[in-house]
């Protein structure tokens, strides 16, 4: 099982992040140590500075490679949501001197992922994502705000790399990305599902 994450795939993240709008998907991997299916995230000594980031997150189906997007919709079935977690404070390190910055966002635990709804019981087109912590709305984002499409994904990323039954694509994170503490609950919603409820300690 791989875990596949696309970034700054909202034009309003790459902004907050000071980054470039990219023209072509940008993906990095974490690892299967990565994915965390509890409901208790403990935050790593390493890092003074742990960002939330959550995604809608698309599980793959069947294997593939070489997908043409016009077939890309059969190469998932079902929809969640998951955290992508960075060390703000190791990235910008790693990026200073011009360094990978895997240790920043592939760590054990990084990839808290809820559970799934059937792609058939969603309406593809109005899909929203939200997160709360402590009751309060941080994060905001809507599949139409996404710069490449769930199908665009699925076959830029099979150019390089052949996914399997299993594999999971964190689709990018809408704006309003910010730190946790120890103390902090998080709540994922897509629409009206509640998917993912995570205790920070």
């Amino acid at each position: 099982m791989k875990i596949i994450c696309i970034g700054r795939n909202y034009a309003a993240h790459a902004k907050e992040m000071k980054a470039e709008v990219p023209t072509e998907p940008v993906f990095f991997m974490k690892p299967d140590t990565a994915l965390l299916k509890e409901n208790v995230f403990y935050i790593p000594d390493f890092t003074k500075d742990l960002h939330h980031e959550l995604e809608l997150v698309l599980k793959i189906c069947k294997a593939g490679k070489h997908i043409h997007e016009q077939f890309a919709g059969s190469y998932y079935d079902e929809i969640g949501l998951g955290i992508d977690f960075t060390a703000r404070d190791i990235q910008a390190q790693c990026k200073a001197q011009g360094l990978p910055w895997e240790k920043a966002k592939a760590f054990d635990n990084s990839a808290p992922i809820g559970t799934f709804v059937k792609k058939s019981d969603l309406d593809l087109q109005t899909i929203q994502l939200e997160l709360k912590v402590n009751g309060e709305r941080r994060q905001l984002g809507r599949v139409s705000d996404l710069i490449f499409s769930f199908d665009k994904i699925i076959s830029y990323v099979s150019q390089f790399i052949t996914l399997k039954t299993g594999d999971l694509i964190y689709t990018g994170t809408p704006e309003g990305v910010g730190p946790v503490k120890i103390g902090d609950t998080l709540e994922g919603f897509l629409n009206e599902h509640h998917l993912l409820t995570l205790t920070i300690k």
